[in-house]
């Protein structure tokens, strides 16, 4: 359901609160069925794994109604949407939490930032408010900065969303032979290189090369 997806798409779940928001658990995972636009559909939310997704069914013939996902007007689809999105909106204050990336790993390694340099990630554009620039707290200069971009933009056969985080390198040939690491995206790539935060390097290989980047604007 794509209305799930975007509302959530950067939240993560506290499970221990669903419960009181009225799902249950069946099968390792967690439901929560809601009847909506007076009794015509069931909305139907499941979290599993901690990922959210969601379905709408029509009562009467107990069919998937497909048509809340297409971009159509119209009255109808836009008082289901709405009805979907006050549902959905109270949900997601009630038991999530906004992360600042979307992946596991770019969310991990900020967290670690912060804990070891008591830095935060500065969203400095608002056309991009997902990108996420990390500063030396002495001299002000960048060590990092992580951004949301489509795959084609460092590897022009593929697309997709992914997340990398450039850092500057002293040797960029060398750093670019390691798997995950690619010239840099929209930087000067004669010193810095983008990583890819897919789990392709380890947590401790990506903060290693965030530690040399630091090292290298601290001199």
């Amino acid at each position: 359901m794509k209305l799930v997806d975007e509302l959530f798409k950067r939240y993560k779940v506290k499970e221990e609160l669903l419960p009181a928001f009225g799902f249950a658990v069946n099968d390792g995972a967690f439901r929560f069925t809601k009847t909506i636009s007076n009794g015509a559909f069931n909305l139907i939310i499941t979290v599993k794994d901690k990922k959210i997704s969601g379905e709408l069914i029509d009562t009467d013939f107990g069919d998937r109604y497909n048509q809340i996902d297409n971009d159509v007007s119209g009255s109808f689809i836009a008082e289901l949407k709405r009805e979907c999105s006050e549902l959905l909106l109270s949900l997601r204050e009630k038991c999530f939490y906004k992360e600042n990336f979307i992946f596991s790993q770019s969310n991990r390694i900020t967290a670690r930032i912060k804990e070891k340099y008591g830095v935060e990630p500065e969203i400095l554009w608002a056309k991009y408010p997902y990108f996420g620039v990390f500063r030396n707290k002495i001299n002000d200069k960048w060590f990092g900065i992580i951004m949301n971009i489509d795959k084609s933009k460092i590897l022009p056969t593929e697309k997709g969303e992914i997340e990398i985080i450039n850092v500057k390198s002293e040797d960029v040939p060398e750093t670019l032979k390691t798997k995950g690491i690619y010239p840099a995206y929209h930087m000067n790539k004669k010193s810095w290189v983008s990583v890819v935060l897919d789990d392709t390097l380890s947590d401790e290989q990506v903060f290693s090369l965030i530690e040399k980047s630091l090292e290298i604007i601290s001199k």
